[in-house]
């Protein structure tokens, strides 16, 4: 009988030589905890569709932030659930926003860890878009103001990074000329350059009270069908000053992610969203396949696409099984 020179099996037979060759790997420093912030002192309120994830209390952010922290996870970003909504989404630039207010509580209970905040108007408008609404549609260039003033908003609260996802063309530039003006130079931005109009964001919508009230975001977020779109995006984004792009959702464009790592040599991220979050969880508590697996699986997955950060609501479970 014939037998190769080469055999795969004479290094996959060994763990010790499994761990030498490995090609991708995966660390807690790679990891960012999303969190959703509500004023009040009522109980936590779990998302219905993503187990384990809650809307809370900004004293209960600090308290699961001391225990994002303990675990080594470098940074969260956070959403904020204001107390009302109006058309402009005057709460994301308040001094006394809800995520201006929790920045504040984390810098002084929690300050070595990393707080970035997501700067978009969804969250904020009663219309649930993510800008100024004209004619039936968000007006890009006036929303660019409002964007501009909650991320200053953010920084001048603490924050130690910034992230647009609201996907209006030119936000990157009004941000960074914004905090460069007034002394923040030295912020970065790490910016939803690639976001698709996904079904994936369903839960994320239930968490963070942000369902469109009419119509839907597909004149501004990125059409699935689309590749070559993807890398025009980015190139736009780091023109006007991104430090870090991004892809969102992540387990249907790995090979956006794949695009944009051999095209740039920025820090690339991506997140991983509610959808897929859910649809993990769900099988997982039915027992259709085993969580910690999976879940690993997916991350190596990201990290073998490309990306040096990932973002998901896995990430303290992530952060468990990396000490076993």
């Amino acid at each position: 009988m014939f037998f190769p020179q080469f055999r795969a099996r004479r290094i996959r037979g060994s763990e010790i030589f499994r761990r030498m060759v490995r090609e991708t790997s995966l660390s807690v420093n790679d990891l960012i905890y999303p969190m959703f912030s509500a004023f009040g002192n009522g109980p936590r309120k779990e998302i219905s569709s993503m187990p384990g994830i809650y809307q809370q209390s900004i004293a209960d952010i600090v308290v699961e932030a001391r225990e994002v922290y303990a675990l080594g996870i470098p940074a969260v970003i956070l959403f904020g659930i204001p107390e009302t909504k109006d058309a402009v989404g005057s709460d994301a630039y308040s001094d006394t926003g809800i995520i201006q207010e929790t920045i504040r509580a984390l810098k002084k209970e929690v300050p070595g860890l990393a707080v970035i905040t997501d700067v978009c108007m969804c969250e904020y408008t009663d219309h649930g878009h993510c800008g100024i609404i004209k004619d039936g549609d968000v007006d890009n260039d006036a929303t660019l103001e409002l964007l501009a003033k909650e991320a200053l908003s953010h920084v001048q609260a603490g924050a130690d990074m910034v992230a647009p996802s609201d996907m209006m063309d030119g936000r990157v530039a009004a941000i960074r000329e914004i905090l460069d003006d007034n002394g923040y130079d030295a912020i970065p931005i790490m910016s939803y350059a690639v976001k698709y109009a996904s079904g994936y964001y369903g839960p994320f919508r239930e968490a963070a009270d942000s369902t469109p009230q009419f119509g839907d975001r597909r004149s501004y977020q990125m059409d699935p069908a689309n590749r070559l779109e993807a890398l025009r995006e980015a190139a736009a984004d780091i023109e006007e000053g991104a430090d870090i792009i991004m892809v969102k959702p992540g387990l249907p464009y790995l090979d956006i992610l794949r695009d944009l790592r051999n095209d740039y040599n920025l820090p690339l991220a991506v997140y991983n969203v509610s959808g897929e979050y859910s649809m993990i969880k769900a099988a997982a508590l039915n027992g259709w396949i085993d969580e910690e697996r999976v879940v690993m699986e997916t991350m190596l997955g990201f990290k073998r696409a490309g990306a040096d950060i990932i973002i998901t609501y896995h990430a303290k479970d992530v952060a468990r099984w990396l000490k076993k």
